[in-house]
């Protein structure tokens, strides 16, 4: 019988909002403020980070509820990083997710202060895991590695400068191994220290997250082309228009979707050895790659 992925998807998505709800509505926030972390917050998405966390975290024979609030930070994180890179000093985006973007919607400074609280509260609440105190610890270092300067921000820094410049593949590749392929991987790898996860576990687990994590990427680029405002809830073709090269310059769009497909495999094959408990995340990895927004 074939995975029922739509179903695990509802079910978690309903987990993961139900608990960013009290996140937002818990929050010491000016009442301004926590209106515009909402609004960026819990405006639906995909939630393909947290569910992730919850995924792996059970893949290993975790309880997906001790991973909640990872899974809570990494949405966090995410959304922060959105809100910055649709402002006019960055990607000058004026929709996200079908709606205005957050400065668009509350003006510059309030959007720049939304992702500054986001970032920062992310912390806090990941370290109310119901965890060891070393588990913790580890968790809190994975998401600070993947947010800063060695991963997120870092992938960031490397997007302007590049942008108008002639990129290779391989300069394409850690790009987006950084800017959007840190977090993914990350969020894997917290479900699976707070699942308590083995060496070899956690190993093949960081293999099948960082596979995903240049997949999503590339699909991303093919949509930028293929897919239209309604459809994928963003300024269609905004990477192009701002002069960035995208795997479908590099590949075209149909040679983008055969490495994506290649990529992906490689880091299916790395799940196989856990068995039925992974079948969410191979799933997740074959959405990850024939979705269509």
């Amino acid at each position: 019988m074939s995975f029922d992925l739509d179903g695990y998807l509802a079910r978690q998505r309903a987990r993961v909002e139900a608990a960013l709800v009290r996140v937002v509505e818990d929050g010491a926030a000016p009442a301004r403020l926590r209106e515009a972390i909402g609004y960026s917050l819990l405006d639906g998405g995909k939630r393909l980070r947290p569910i992730l966390v919850l995924a792996s975290c059970e893949a290993v024979g975790g309880q997906a509820e001790t991973a909640l609030p990872a899974a809570c930070a990494l949405e966090m994180i995410h959304t922060y990083s959105l809100v910055h890179d649709d402002l006019p000093c960055m990607d000058n985006d004026d929709f996200r997710r079908g709606r205005p973007t957050s400065h668009r919607k509350y003006g510059e400074a309030l959007a720049v202060l939304v992702g500054d609280a986001l970032l920062t509260d992310a912390f806090s609440v990941a370290a109310q895991a119901q965890a060891p105190a070393a588990v913790v610890i580890a968790v809190l270092q994975e998401l600070a590695q993947a947010a800063g300067s060695g991963g997120m921000v870092g992938g960031q820094v490397l997007d302007v400068e590049l942008t108008g410049k002639s990129v290779g593949l391989e300069e394409l590749t850690q790009l987006h191994r950084l800017k959007t392929g840190a977090l993914l991987r990350a969020a894997v790898r917290t479900g699976a220290l707070l699942g308590g996860a083995s060496a070899d576990s956690l190993e093949r687990l960081t293999r099948f997250g960082e596979a995903l994590g240049l997949a999503f990427q590339i699909i991303d680029d093919v949509l930028d082309v293929t897919a239209d405002l309604q459809t994928l809830g963003k300024d269609p073709g905004s990477d192009r228009d701002a002069g960035k090269t995208t795997f479908v310059n590099l590949l075209g769009v149909d040679g983008a979707q055969r490495h994506a497909q290649a990529v992906m495999a490689r880091g299916l094959e790395a799940l196989a050895p856990l068995g039925e408990a992974a079948e969410p995340l191979r799933a997740l990895g074959r959405y990850t790659v024939d979705r269509k927004h």
